[in-house]
This record gives structure tokens, sequence and C-alpha cells, in this order.
């Protein structure tokens, strides 16, 4: 930052000139500004390219009026059984069924385009928020520490919830780290935290049917840790009892 469109040619905000900007520009010359207005709301006017895939019938490329609601962006594209939406891609946001009536727009929901539509046959903490967070974790440039370290502890964290040996306590790290991840440069690290914090927001239930009573659960096992040692010495770790360490 800044962005140009915060702070661009002489220093006023400017517009990228991405394909869609220029699609739209070119419409708005050619009919009139009032024209435009007349699709989408009062304060997101015009149409929105959505990029939609994942469990439904239809997906591709839609066209749509800022001020759709996610259930009727469900029916177009031919989606059922669905248990969650993400919005924005990786680095959007989350959402569940209770929140299908909300609305594509600047005042609602933001995006910048993508959606995945993912259905209740899906374990969307390992099959959607660990693969996304494998995917911040190979594209973050390295420059930043915040990025470079707190992605890779973000995976190891999620990985000891979900294997069954974490307690309410990570969560709360995790939901704490978010802070610190907002001290990156640039937008991949200071929304590198979205896929986890947005479903522990809006999917508490599944982060809590892994989580351990109690206060702390150690990761820490003897047995594993001396296996490669007993096997190479030929010691039987129960026999000597360190079964009862």
């Amino acid at each position: 930052p800044p962005f140009p469109v915060e702070s661009g040619y002489m220093e006023k905000p400017t517009v990228v000139n991405n394909v869609e900007t220029l699609c739209s520009v070119t419409k708005i010359i050619y009919h009139g500004a009032s024209w435009w207005k007349e699709f989408g709301t009062e304060d997101s006017s015009g149409t929105k390219l959505l990029s939609i895939s994942g469990d439904c019938k239809f997906p591709g490329i839609y066209e749509i009026e800022w001020g759709i609601s996610i259930k009727e962006i469900l029916e177009l594209v031919g989606a059922d059984d669905v248990q969650a939406i993400q919005v924005g891609g990786p680095s959007g946001n989350c959402i569940n069924p209770s929140m299908f009536n909300r609305t594509l727009g600047f005042n609602d929901l933001a995006t910048g385009g993508s959606m995945i539509v993912i259905g209740n046959k899906r374990d969307l903490l390992r099959d959607v928020v660990m693969n996304f967070t494998d995917f911040f974790i190979e594209e973050s440039c390295g420059s930043c520490v915040t990025c470079r370290t707190m992605t890779v502890l973000l995976k190891k964290k999620l990985e000891k919830v979900l294997n069954g040996k974490g307690v309410q306590q990570d969560l709360d790290d995790l939901i704490a780290w978010k802070e610190i991840m907002k001290l990156s440069r640039c937008g991949l690290g200071q929304t590198a935290m979205n896929p986890i914090t947005t479903t522990i927001e809006n999917f508490p239930e599944l982060y809590k049917k892994h989580l351990n009573e109690g206060d702390y659960f150690s990761e820490f096992n003897l047995e594993d840790a001396v296996k490669e040692h007993c096997a190479a010495t030929g010691r039987d770790f129960k026999a000597e009892g360190g079964d009862h360490e």
C-alpha cells in the first residue's frame, strides 16, 4: 500500500485497468451513466462478473446485478444440499446457510468475483480450509515474518485441532493471531487467516467436536519419540515399562 485505487496518478485515486473495468467503461460510454445506474443498487450500481465453481450443476462465468442474494445465485447455478459458500476466494468469507439471504454489494458481501459452492458431502475443514491454508503457505513471498512463519504455525495449529489434540485455547489463539497477521505488508498476508477465522465464526460446531475437554493436552508422545531408537537397538519400549512414563 497505498494501492492505485487509493493513491495512484498524481497521488489521486486511479482506476485499475483490468479487463472487467474496461468492459464496464465501454458500456457506460456507449449507453451513459444513467443507464448503468439502473442496474444493481443505489450503493452498488452496475453489474459484476462471477466465477462460480464447486458443487453445483451449472458452474461457469455469470454476469449479475449487484444486490442479488446468495440464495438467488444458488438457484441460478442449480445448487442444493449446500453446506457453505466461499465468497471471494481463499481470502474471502466462508458463510453458512443462515446467511444465504445476504446480498452481494459493497455494503454487505463484497467480492472480487469468485464463489465456491461447498456441498454437505465434503469435509469443510480438511478439504477446504486446510487446502486454502496450504495455498497461503505456498504463495507467501517470504518478505514478512508474519506471513512467512505464521502461515506454517496456523497449519500446525489447525492440524492439532483436527487430529483431536486441541483445546479451546487453541481456537482462542487462532482468533487472536489474526491481529498479528494484519501487520503483513500485502493483502495476501493480511487475509491469510480468513479461511480459518471465518469458519470458526460461522461453523464453530465443526471445530468444537474435535476439541478435548480441559485446559491442556500434550502433543508429545514418548513412545513415538523413541520408536526409531527402539527399532535400531532391539529394545521393547512397553516391556521396559515405557508405557508407565
